[in-house]
């Protein structure tokens, strides 16, 4: 199994959010999904899912460049039916609570690299 990929450790050429997000975008996730209370909600459409339909395949995490307490974390989902997006959270002390709880649930199951 290989190491999630993070900004900054070689495996992203991400160096902000919105740069991962973009990135992740043009892999395939291009949903935004939120934690909406036992379930993982799709912004553009409201389809739900449950945290056994789901599957984190990588996340990236970022600190402020001013403030090392501006932190945040994106997964890249995919879902058991092939929808792909992207859930932020904050990193650290400002976390999401709920968001924490509903991902203890989700399965991580990254992908494998492409061998060139």
């Amino acid at each position: 199994m290989t190491r999630p990929r993070r900004a900054g450790d070689g495996g992203s050429g991400a160096a902000t959010l919105a740069d991962a997000l973009a990135e992740l975008a043009g892999q395939g996730y291009g949903r935004q999904f939120k934690v909406a209370g036992d379930r993982l909600r799709a912004v553009d459409d409201g389809r739900t899912f449950s945290a056994s339909e789901l599957r984190i395949r990588e996340y990236r995490r970022f600190e402020g460049a001013s403030d090392p307490d501006d932190m945040a974390i994106v997964y890249a989902i995919e879902t058991d039916n092939g929808t792909r997006g992207t859930l932020v959270d904050a990193f650290g002390a400002y976390a999401d609570p709920a968001v924490s709880a509903f991902l203890d649930r989700v399965a991580v199951s990254r992908r494998r690299p492409t061998v060139r």
